[in-house]
């Protein structure tokens, strides 16, 4: 299958998804096991209910997503009998965990071998079997735990994480989620699929702009047949932007708790005022701190004026711009020459390349320890007229992820300044009402975003009639959850704050 690079986006074409031929399972699991050992990358994988056509009614549509080192997405398929299942990848796959343990919890295929059949978040069991989750135990009379959450100090979304450690020193960590869980798929298909961008918005509330993005881009491609729906330069410039601020605010949101938790006061002051600045202007430009309302599919509802008045000026933009770039030079220079800082950081939460690889992480916390791994570096549109530079530190530490969000920051301001180099005006647009935006009938496609954290992967497929029948979301937060619990081992449980806060993962996303 071909793939369409669109915008941010990498978006796989709508294709007739009755022409994606499954495979036999076992000849699916040699078909996904090749295409991964040369060279490609799981993007997503995941099952819903086979069609009627398809006899028995436990048989499920198991669908799996690579991406070539290119940029290009491809599927291949399998249908399968949940109770015969088929037997593990991850012991070859590391990555695959996740998505393995998903498709068992939530349609009750037997992966037979898995080395970590949990759950990820209990979705079926209900809160019976989510309070009785069985933790991992490590014997030894030394030994002892310390279970934290899963309600947690201030606003923290809850979460439970078990540490099993000898002294001070954390052996293992098992975080369990499960507690946000708020039905997100399901409440999607009920709604006009064209009109769910409100509810799209909420998926991960730091998120809002890439998740919004990759839905946009999805229905924008289902809507087009063949031949996929153009959306204006204005358009794309402005979603670009936008989501260029998004990353700024929440990079900007992570410094100043990363500061908080190593008592370097100056920064969790500086750079909380700067998030301000940023989501401010995010404001401005859309009417919402968070984004919400800035992208709807064929459409925007950004605003940039030529001059100052009644909007918001591209002066006035630049000025924002500039007081960020002015601001952060100073306070980037006090925390990473502070010593305090890179005491505390250095060396705490190490991940490797090769862990980084094998455990499949993606953005920041992948670039942090030496991948190089970016959507927008595939990207059309917009990212193809103004190139986005990757850039990736060698250490994987704590002290890694802190410099990725600086140096992210950086990148982004400067990209938004090229965007405006081009003088551009925006005024807020709905998609055309001159042809309506019918879905195509039996249609499957797929887009990712490149958000702060990572991916955001969106995958619609339609039925005969052109209703959605499936609507899958995955959060970058489920790739990376262990990568944080792998990071924390061997290193001190006091050190375990600024672990988690170096790799920022979202509860609400995880728990969908």
């Amino acid at each position: 299958m071909s793939a369409l690079a669109g915008a941010c986006s990498v978006t796989l074409d709508a294709r007739v998804a009755s022409a994606i031929v499954p495979l036999d399972v076992r000849a699916w699991r040699a078909d996904l096991l090749a295409r991964l050992a040369s060279g490609a990358r799981i993007v997503t994988l995941y099952g819903r209910p086979a069609p009627s056509a398809h006899a028995g009614a436990a048989a499920v549509m198991v669908t799996a997503v690579v991406q070539l080192t290119d940029g290009r997405l491809e599927v291949t398929r399998a249908v399968m009998d949940a109770a015969r299942g088929y037997h593990a990848m991850t012991a070859d796959v590391t990555a695959l965990h996740c998505f393995e343990r998903e498709l068992h919890e939530q349609h009750g295929v037997r992966v037979a071998g898995h080395p970590w059949l949990k759950p990820i978040r209990f979705e079926a069991g209900g809160r019976a079997a989510r309070d009785a989750y069985p933790f991992y135990a490590i014997e030894g009379k030394e030994v002892h735990e310390v279970a934290v959450g899963p309600i947690h100090a201030g606003v923290i979304e809850p979460g439970a994480f078990r540490f099993m450690c000898l002294g001070e020193i954390v052996h293992h960590l098992e975080i369990h989620l499960g507690y946000q869980h708020r039905g997100v798929e399901p409440l999607l298909l009920r709604r006009d699929a064209r009109k769910l961008a409100p509810l799209v918005e909420t998926i991960a509330g730091d998120s809002s702009i890439a998740h919004t993005w990759a839905y946009c881009a999805a229905i924008e491609a289902l809507t087009a047949g063949d031949e996929r729906a153009p959306v204006g330069p204005e358009i794309e410039a402005a979603r670009g932007v936008m989501l260029e601020l998004e990353r700024i605010a929440m990079h900007l949101a992570g410094l100043s708790g990363l500061a908080a938790d190593v008592g370097f006061l100056q920064g969790a002051s500086s750079y909380g005022r700067l998030r301000t600045t940023a989501i401010n202007t995010s404001m401005r430009l859309c009417g919402s701190r968070f984004g919400r309302g800035a992208l709807r599919p064929g459409g925007s509802g950004v605003r940039l004026d030529a001059e100052a008045g009644a909007g918001f000026s591209r002066a006035e933009l630049r000025q924002n711009l500039a007081l960020l770039v002015n601001d952060l030079a100073i306070i980037d220079d006090c925390f990473l020459s502070a010593r305090t800082v890179q005491h505390r950081l250095k060396g705490a939460g190490r991940l490797t390349t090769a862990q980084a690889t094998e455990l499949g992480l993606v953005g920041p916390a992948a670039r942090a320890s030496g991948l190089t791994h970016d959507q927008r570096a595939f990207g059309a549109g917009v990212y193809a007229e103004h190139p986005v530079t990757v850039v990736s530190e060698p250490s994987g530490d704590c002290w890694a992820r802190a410099r990725m969000r600086i140096v992210e920051i950086g990148r982004s301001l400067a990209w938004i300044a090229g965007v405006l180099d081009g003088d551009p005006v925006w005024t807020p647009r709905r998609a055309s009402t001159a042809a309506p935006l019918e879905l195509v009938a039996d249609r499957l496609v797929v887009s990712v975003v490149e958000g702060w954290r990572g991916e955001a992967v969106h995958c619609l497929e339609t039925d005969a009639a052109g209703a959605l029948l499936h609507y899958k979301v995955q959060d970058p937060s489920l790739r990376n959850w262990l990568g944080l619990a792998i990071a924390v081992r061997e290193n001190e449980i006091s050190d375990f704050p600024i672990c988690n806060k170096s790799f920022d993962l979202s509860y609400c996303g995880n728990d969908l």
